[in-house]
C-alpha cells in the first residue's frame, strides 16, 4: 500500500497538478491539507473518474482536508469533538482534521496550524491545539492501535530538517515549545518513516514561495508520517517527490510518499 500526503495549497487551483501525478504516481491514499474549499464545490469528478473515493472537510478560502481511497474508508471522523465531545468546540471551528480506517489500519490527516509568530495569539492557539491532538491520539489508539499520522504539521522537528540559513531558535515551526509539543505526541507510539530511511539532512517537503527558496533548496521539512510500531516495522520506503514543485505556479510543498 501506498500512502501520500500532500499540501496543495488550494485543490481547484492545483487540481491538474494533483490528478496528473495521481495518474504518473497511482498511489491507493492521498491526504491532502489546505483544499481551501467548502465540501458541495470540492471538484470530485476528477478523483472519481480515477476510481477513488472522496472524504472532506472543507471550509472557504482556507484550511481544509480531503482524503481520496481507491479502497472505501470505514469510522470515518472530521473533528476532535467527535471523539472528545466535552472539549471546546474552538478546537472544530478550522477544519484540520480528517480520519478513518481502512484494512485495520486508522489514517489520521492533519493540518496543523502555522502560529504565525512566536508569542503571538496564533501561536499560543498552535501549542493549544497540540496538546488537544495528543489527547484525541490517545484516545483512538485505545480502539485502534495501527495508526498512520500524516500531514502538513507546521514543524521542522530537527536542524537538520531546516535549510542552513535560517537560525531555529524561537523561529516559527522550530521554536522549542513547538518542537517539544510534537514530541510528547510522538511519545504515544509514534515513529518518523521518513527518518527510518534517511538521516541526514537537506531533504525538504516545503519552500517558500519568495526569495527562489526552491530553486536554492532553501527548504524545510514539515510534512510528515509518523507510524504506531507495527506499522512502522511494515515500512518499505518514505520518499519526498520534489517533481510537482518544479512545475508552473505549483503548491509551495511536495508529496512525501510512504510505502508499507
Amino acid at each position: 500500500m501506498k500512502i501520500a500526503t500532500w499540501n496543495v495549497n488550494s485543490i481547484r487551483t492545483r487540481l491538474q497538478h494533483v490528478v496528473d501525478w495521481l495518474i504518473q504516481n497511482p498511489i491507493d491514499v492521498l491526504c491532502m491539507q489546505e483544499t481551501k474549499v467548502i465540501d458541495d464545490n470540492f471538484p470530485r469528478s476528477p478523483f472519481e473518474e480515477l476510481g477513488y473515493h472522496i472524504y472532506l472537510s472543507g471550509q472557504k478560502s482556507y484550511n481544509g482536508v480531503a482524503i481520496v481511497s481507491l479502497q472505501p474508508l470505514q469510522n470515518i471522523s472530521t473533528s476532535f469533538t467527535s471523539i472528545l465531545p466535552e472539549i471546546s468546540p474552538e478546537f472544530d471551528e478550522q477544519k484540520r482534521v480528517i480520519t478513518g480506517v481502512i484494512n485495520g489500519m486508522r489514517i489520521v490527516n492533519l493540518y496543523v496550524p502555522n502560529g504565525s509568530a512566536v508569542g503571538s495569539e496564533k501561536y499560543e492557539y498552535k501549542l493549544r491545539w497540540l496538546a488537544m491532538l495528543r489527547e484525541y491520539l490517545q484516545t483512538l489508539l485505545a480502539s485502534t492501535p495501527n495508526i498512520c499520522m500524516c500531514g502538513d504539521f507546521n514543524i521542522a522537528l530537527e536542524d537538520k530538517d531546516i535549510h542552513e540559513k535560517v537560525n531555529p531558535e524561537n523561529h516559527i515551526m522550530a521554536s522549542e515549545p513547538e518542537r517539544q509539543a510534537l514530541r510528547d505526541i510522538l511519545t504515544l507510539g509514534f515513529a518518523d518513516a521518513f527518518r527510518k530511511f534517511t538521516s541526514e539532512g537537506g531533504y525538504y517537503s516545503w519552500w517558500d514561495y519568495r526569495a527562489a527558496s526552491f530553486h536554492r533548496n532553501l527548504g524545510w521539512r514539515i510534512d510528515h508520517h509518523y507510524l504506531t510500531p507495527n506499522l512502522y516495522e511494515l515500512a518499505k520506503s518514505c520518499t519526498i517527490d520534489i517533481l510537482p514543485r518544479k512545475l508552473t505556479q505549483p503548491s509551495d510543498h511536495a508529496p512525501v510518499i510512504l510505502e508499507l
